[in-house]
């Protein structure tokens, strides 16, 4: 979060609490998105479980979403290590193209310089 001189506070519900959190202007919409996921993650949890506490449905919604973000991680590293290998193939045939380019262009100007 940024300078807090400009942060203001922004009200949140979790459950059946109000949680004032200050924060920048242009992160307001992110924290208020982040929040409604929480709570939609703490009643389902609330709905499965017999008569948790505020603070255990607010551990297991954060091990959840946190499990499910680094699940996220690692396939999208999966996907960037796939990427970097076909750019890495791409390259190697432009690579092995311009020498092919370039060659054909010594041997036409060799073609086009006057015989001795």
């Amino acid at each position: 979060m940024s300078d807090v001189a400009t942060n203001e506070p922004v009200a949140l519900r979790l459950i059946d609490r109000e949680f004032l959190i200050a924060c920048a202007p242009e992160e307001r919409e992110g924290l208020v998105e982040a929040a409604t996921l929480l709570d939609r993650k703490m009643r389902e949890l609330r709905a499965n479980a017999r008569a948790p506490s505020f603070e255990r449905l607010a551990v297991l919604a954060a091990v959840s979403m946190t499990h499910e973000l680094l699940a996220l991680r690692k396939q999208q590293g999966g996907h960037d290590q796939q990427t970097a290998h076909r750019l890495a193939a791409l390259r190697q045939r432009l690579e092995i193209a311009l020498e092919g380019t370039d060659a054909q262009h010594r041997a036409t100007q060799a073609d086009l310089l006057p015989k001795a």
